[in-house]
């Protein structure tokens, strides 16, 4: 899959035909987009398309809900990513829509901050949704907007130290849309001197940051998003307070279904360090069939783009939205996904999610909808490799891996982004 960013096509109307991907079925059928990059029509195929697809699948456009593009009002991390080049690795993996973190330098923590890094978001081809960070003594913003909260120490100084300093914190947010990253400080604290970046950040920091999580999310009545789960655990305890009618939903990344501790080596390991760190096979296995099952709502990548040179010296994180699309080929041909399976995770509950925050609405090929959509050829391979990267860390965690199909085209809103 050749790097994207080649627009190819902007007209008053744009049409596509091919085999078009819901939830609920895959058919052949002719999409009509407006000028205003609206799904205008959905009508029996034939006649003239400006795009004719055989094979290919046509998703409603895929969206990430868990992405650090690391630029703010101070610009101090644009080396490595600003929004610009995040929107271009977005399109480059298929990604209509994505979801800023606000762990930055200058975080997003009311309104006058938010609206400054929401500025900044325009220079993106892809929309942004940005979260508002969620930290010690910060207040819901006078606007309904999706928050983070750091459980434990991350990126930034937008964490907490404490259950208690969070609780306090989290009184004021009742009723909001509050995602967390779980990981219990306490334990963290505990196993800091350990001697692997795995032992530093054990299992049990996770179980014990979804339990509180889940006790909060009750207890306030948010709407309540565990972020990039790492533990069979920490699913069951997922599974048991639905049981109970708790409103949370549930992000898995790449790198957690993909791979496991088993691969890691001297060699890889400072390249494979995340937070929450890669857990054992038991673990992978159990989180790709709760993605399968529903259990896990949404595929998101937790994109990370640190430099190469902060990565040999211990950085945390990787960057994963060039290869978002691929990624999907290879659940659907290594772990039997449907297609309706994945235009479920990656772009109809992600839609859902987003939708209250956005003026045009994703996540279906109908009528009404936004004319975003993500072209798969699932039988193209694609050995990823720097070259065919956008985002502006230039490196992969996935290079050398040929995934079983590629992305061949990125439309926004009607603009056409052709992968060649």
């Amino acid at each position: 899959m050749p790097a994207c960013g080649r627009q190819v096509l902007t007209i008053i109307m744009l049409t596509i035909e091919g085999n078009i991907v819901n939830t609920n079925k895959v058919f052949r059928g002719r999409i009509e987009i407006d000028q205003n990059g609206t799904i205008t029509k959905i009508g029996e195929p034939g006649g003239d398309a400006d795009f004719v697809f055989g094979d290919e699948l046509i998703f409603p456009g895929f969206i990430d809900l868990h992405v650090h593009a690391r630029e703010c009002a101070d610009h101090s991390q644009d080396y490595k990513e600003d929004f610009k080049t995040a929107g271009e690795a977005a399109i480059n993996g298929g990604v209509v829509a994505f979801c800023e973190m606000p762990n930055n330098p200058v975080p997003p923590i009311d309104d006058k901050s938010y609206e400054e890094k929401k500025k900044l978001t325009e220079k993106s081809q892809a929309e942004v949704i940005l979260y508002a960070g969620l930290g010690p003594n910060t207040k819901p913003l006078s606007k309904k907007v999706p928050y983070k909260v750091y459980m434990g120490h991350s990126v930034g100084n937008l964490f907490f130290t404490s259950y208690e300093d969070l609780e306090k914190t989290l009184e004021s947010y009742r009723g909001q849309n509050v995602s967390f990253h779980c990981e219990d400080p306490r334990i963290l604290e505990e196993h800091k001197n350990e001697s692997t970046h795995t032992a530093r950040r054990p299992k049990e920091a996770e179980v014990s940051a979804v339990n509180f999580a889940l006790k909060m999310i009750e207890k306030y009545n948010l709407e309540g998003k565990i972020c990039h789960l790492s533990t069979a655990v920490g699913l069951k305890k997922v599974e048991e307070a639905r049981q109970r009618f708790v409103n949370v939903a549930v992000e898995v990344s790449p790198h957690h279904l993909y791979n496991d501790s088993e691969i890691l080596t001297p060699k890889n390991e400072k390249w494979m360090q995340m937070n929450p760190p890669l857990r054992e096979r038991s673990d992978r296995l159990a989180l790709i069939e709760g993605l399968r099952r529903g259990v896990i709502n949404f595929l998101a990548t937790d994109h990370a783009p640190h430099t190469k040179e902060e990565k040999e010296k211990g950085a945390s994180g990787t960057p994963q939205l060039d290869t978002y699309g691929a990624f999907t080929t290879w659940l659907m041909k290594e772990h039997k996904f449907t297609p309706e399976e994945i235009a479920l995770v990656c772009s109809a509950n992600p839609a859902n999610f987003i939708n209250e925050f956005t003026k045009t609405p994703y996540g279906k090929v109908k009528e009404g909808f936004a004319g975003s959509l993500t072209i798969i050829d699932p039988n193209k391979k694609f050995t990823v490799t720097e070259d065919k990267l956008k985002t502006k860390c230039g490196w992969s965690p996935f290079e050398g891996v040929t995934f079983p199909g590629s992305v061949v085209m990125t439309v926004i809103k009607g603009v056409a982004y052709e992968n060649k």
